[in-house]
């Protein structure tokens, strides 16, 4: 008679990206592991806390930029809701802009889609582990923000902006109206358009039109050539 296996379970992890081929591909590298599996996924932020009050993942995958919110706010919805879950930003903008607002809101980790399989498979199990993951290079510039302040943060366009004037800024620069990221957002036009005002005195500016071009530029620099943006799938 055999006796039997005793197999360690699988770690349960969760995926919220608004790109489906992007959850479809990054779901195929995971499944392939022999001690991970994809156990949900979504698109949007409300259908993620739905989801995660009953299939209680290990690791929650973030996208920052959702359909109907942004990821460091859904990343601070979740350790409020669900504070023991691990979390792993996984992004298309460069770590230098959002790495530190990102572990401030409460994930332990972050990498880019343009890094290697070898690279976020190791973040994954990494942040499964409870320890933190982020390039040597922005792990180095944290440890000098702590040494110096923020005086030397990098990205010094936004540098100086809350979470939410830079979620804005950026809606603004993917093409967003006002009324439309007041919809988006689940903020009144009036809220808005005191946080445009904001960005605009911050970043000295003069004028609306000014202000959508810098973040038009912004955006457009940010996400040249992120395998999100060309739908290509990551590479080894």
């Amino acid at each position: 008679m055999k006796k039997a296996v005793n197999k360690t379970p699988k770690a349960r992890i969760f995926l919220v990206d608004d790109h489906p081929l992007v959850r479809e591909r990054l779901k195929q590298l995971i499944v392939q592991q022999p001690d991970l599996d994809v156990c949900g996924e979504c698109e949007e932020a409300a259908d993620c806390l739905r989801q995660l009050a009953t299939l209680m993942p290990d690791l929650v995958i973030v996208d920052l930029s959702l359909k109907s919110s942004h990821g460091l706010e859904l990343i601070k919805d979740i350790k409020v809701q669900h504070r023991d879950r691990r979390i792993l930003v996984l992004s298309m903008h460069d770590e230098s802009l959002f790495a530190e607002r990102a572990l401030r809101a409460g994930a332990l980790g972050y990498v880019t889609k343009q890094e290697s399989t070898d690279t976020i498979m190791t973040a994954i199990r990494r942040v499964l582990a409870g320890e933190m993951f982020l390039t040597e290079r922005m792990a180095t510039q944290l440890v000098g923000l702590l040494l110096h302040g923020p005086g030397i943060r990098t990205g010094s366009l936004t540098g100086g902006l809350s979470d939410r004037e830079l979620e804005i800024f950026q809606l603004l620069g993917e093409g967003q109206s006002t009324r439309q990221i007041a919809e988006a957002l689940r903020l009144d036009v009036k809220t808005v358009e005191t946080y445009r005002a904001r960005l605009k005195e911050k970043l000295h500016l003069s004028t609306s039109a000014e202000l959508l071009q810098q973040a038009v530029r912004w955006v457009q620099d940010h996400r040249q050539g992120s395998p999100a943006a060309s739908g290509l799938p990551y590479t080894k």
